[in-house]
């Protein structure tokens, strides 16, 4: 049995993160990954994952946000790779909808760089977009986008050059806590350390014990097409956009870049509810659907032959907002879960606040509103 200070279960975009940032500190850490490290069967994959400051989901989340900007850079300075793209960000609906409101609500509180705009403003500055008369947008400066495969890449390596011992394919099958540590048990061993960190992501409410909140895992699907004038979607000439649906959740997608061929598009929004483990990846009625559903609206230029359709998942929790905390039971048991299809961005800044809890037992990161009690 191997003795470490501190475990992380799960090391997609959280716990890579967490675990760069524990090894960077000389803390002596395991982290086990039950599939590839990095792997395209949960929530850290699919080429390119939104990043924007302005966010309509609630204000609060803004400090962390420049937090995560900052270790971005770093991050990127450190592993020598392009990993951040700043393009710009469009998010139109109506006027009295929650994107636009929020965003620009956001947006003035922290003044942050935006211009509110017109329809007509919007197909003068961003003649991609055809939107109606009666929507307005709000455009952020400073919005683009991660490249997530590569993001959990660079943290996995630079931990592991700091001194982190990181396993790919070895599965928890148990786990204990009590007043003199933990023990996580595998597929291959069992480990003993003062700490423990779970970053499951859909698997977080199959591995925890006593989390009392429900965590609904779906299957969403992410697409890319070929436009019919694709010059007009190219990176530097195309922003990261959002548009909300009637029924409150958004279409969004992201400029053409060598990743992936085409132009990628996806929903956000309440999808089928599924099992981590026995996802339905093929492609089902309606996916490709739901992917173009902003193509004749909105975008007509982009229309053209689908080249790709993949399968992520979103861990839900209640609220919607994230669940950083310690266990309810186990004092030297952290969670990080419950990203609710909007975490990606805030990976740099969580992997800094969970290696503060599990180091000091608290931050001094602005995260009490991410905490259970408010579920109490």
């Amino acid at each position: 049995m191997s003795d470490f200070d501190v475990i992380v279960v799960g090391l997609g975009a959280m716990g890579s993160g967490a675990a760069f940032h524990l090894a960077r500190r000389g803390v002596r850490v395991l982290g086990l990954e039950q599939f590839s490290i990095p792997h395209a069967l949960g929530s850290s994959h699919g080429y390119s994952r939104m990043i924007r400051l302005a966010y309509y989901e609630h204000p609060d989340y803004v400090p962390l946000l420049r937090r995560a900007y900052e270790l971005w850079d770093e991050l990127e300075r450190l592993s020598g790779q392009k990993l951040l793209y700043l393009t710009g960000g469009l998010y139109a609906g109506p006027e009295g909808g929650g994107l636009v409101a929020g965003s620009l609500a956001a947006a003035r509180q922290h003044g942050l760089e935006h211009d509110r705009l017109t329809a007509a403003e919007v197909a003068g500055r961003f003649p991609q977009f055809r939107l109606p008369g009666d929507f307005v947008a709000v455009h952020e400066h400073r919005a683009g986008f991660l490249l997530p495969e590569k993001v959990v890449a660079a943290h996995a390596e630079l931990a592991l050059r700091a001194g982190a011992e990181l396993h790919g394919h070895e599965t928890v099958t148990a786990w204990e806590a009590d007043g003199g540590g933990v023990s996580v048990t595998t597929s291959r061993a069992r480990y003993r350390a003062r700490h423990l960190v779970f970053c499951s992501g859909p698997w977080t409410g199959k591995v925890l014990k006593g989390l009392a909140v429900p965590l609904l895992v779906t299957r969403q699907t992410l697409g890319w097409v070929w436009p019919r004038r694709p010059e007009l979607f190219s990176l530097g000439r195309f922003p990261v956009w959002a548009i909300e649906r009637p029924d409150g959740s958004l279409d969004y997608g992201f400029p053409m870049m060598g990743e992936n061929p085409g132009l990628k598009l996806a929903h956000h929004g309440p999808s089928v509810p599924t099992d981590p483990d026995q996802v339905n990846r093929n492609i089902l009625a309606g996916d490709e659907e739901d992917v173009r559903h902003a193509i004749p609206l909105y975008l007509p230029d982009a229309d053209g032959p689908l080249l790709s359709l993949r399968v992520c998942l979103y861990t839900n929790s209640p609220d919607h907002h994230f669940i950083l905390d310690r266990h309810p039971g186990h004092a030297n048991v952290t969670i990080a879960a419950g990203f609710s299809g909007h975490g990606f961005k805030f990976a740099s800044v969580i992997g800094e606040a969970l290696a503060d809890l599990a180091t000091r037992g608290g931050s001094d990161l602005p995260i009490a509103f991410l905490g259970l009690k408010r579920f109490s």
